[in-house]
């Protein structure tokens, strides 16, 4: 069985700009030192470990969807997001 061929529908132009942006999005020139938790840490490196990501690189994530607004709390039933809109609700009507 012969697998499909595909084109790309970018024009060169844009394949070119979108290729800068990702290298300048991509490009980590500062080092940061933080102290965290062990226990924050263990479930940091768990969460990584499940997502098949080191450890490093998840902390960057979450911290760059964090300050582009791009983070999202999980809106299961009883899970953290609903337990910390709970506390949110309490602190604002008193």
């Amino acid at each position: 069985m012969i697998a499909p061929s595909l084109e790309s529908v970018a024009t060169k132009e844009e394949l070119a700009r979108l290729k800068a942006a990702a290298r300048a999005t991509a490009v980590k020139d500062r080092r940061v030192n933080i102290r965290l938790s062990s226990g924050d840490l263990r479930d940091l490196q768990a969460r990584a470990l499940g997502e098949g990501l080191p450890y490093q690189t998840l902390i960057a994530s979450v911290l760059h969807k964090s300050v582009t607004g791009r983070l999202v709390e999980p809106e299961a039933p009883g899970g953290v997001a609903t337990e910390r809109r709970a506390r949110r609700a309490v602190r604002e009507s008193g």
